[in-house]
């Protein structure tokens, strides 16, 4: 692997969850390029950057809304239901406990914290979008420590890794042409499709 590539695997925070809806259609993902992007806790905001090639991405985009969920160390169950096989496969939310949110965007019922959010500014990265996103609720579940990149990395249960790592290379391979062409003139202009 590029020693540059492992050297900014040290930059990842979190593992979580992103969910959201537009349409009716609900889907997830997860991943982790998620951050607070606030220090006034008066408004708060978190960021995160969300494939193009992802559905969660056409959603997103499309409603504007999107859940953020802080994972425990043992929701590897929320890993295999959201990170490895596509939401154009089929409902990635159905076998996990959700509720729908004041914005109509689906939330974990368990998880450490979902915030739900509403797109207040987007950032074209190439091969990815940056969402920055308005907290507008949140709550908070049972306790226990964090699922971090670097815990997921160490701890990936092995009827997962070689789909995980398969996924990766893959989406590495598909974005490559795409993560050079930044387009500053792309800007989100608002919600499209109801969630």
């Amino acid at each position: 692997m590029d020693p540059l590539y492992l050297t900014l695997r040290n930059l990842t925070t979190a593992i979580v969850a992103i969910t959201t809806a537009a349409g009716g259609r609900r889907n997830g993902l997860i991943v982790n390029s998620a951050q607070r992007a606030s220090l006034v806790p008066a408004s708060m905001r978190v960021s995160m950057y969300i494939s193009k090639i992802n559905l969660t991405h056409e959603l997103v985009w499309a409603s504007g809304v999107f859940g953020l969920h802080l994972l425990r160390a043992d929701q590897w169950d929320v890993v295999r239901a959201l990170g490895i096989r596509s939401g154009r496969e089929g409902d990635k939310l159905g076998g996990l406990g959700t509720r729908t949110g004041k914005t109509g965007c689906p939330l974990l019922t368990d998880c450490l914290a979902a915030l739900e959010c509403r797109v207040a500014n987007t950032m074209d990265a190439g091969a990815a979008t940056f969402f920055l996103g308005d907290v507008v609720s949140a709550a908070s579940g049972p306790e226990g420590p964090v699922m971090t990149a670097d815990y997921f990395r160490a701890n990936l249960p092995a009827d997962l890794r070689a789909a995980y790592e398969a996924n990766l290379a893959h989406a590495q391979e598909a974005l490559a042409a795409m993560s050079s062409a930044v387009d500053p003139g792309l800007r989100w202009t608002g919600p499209t499709i109801a969630p």
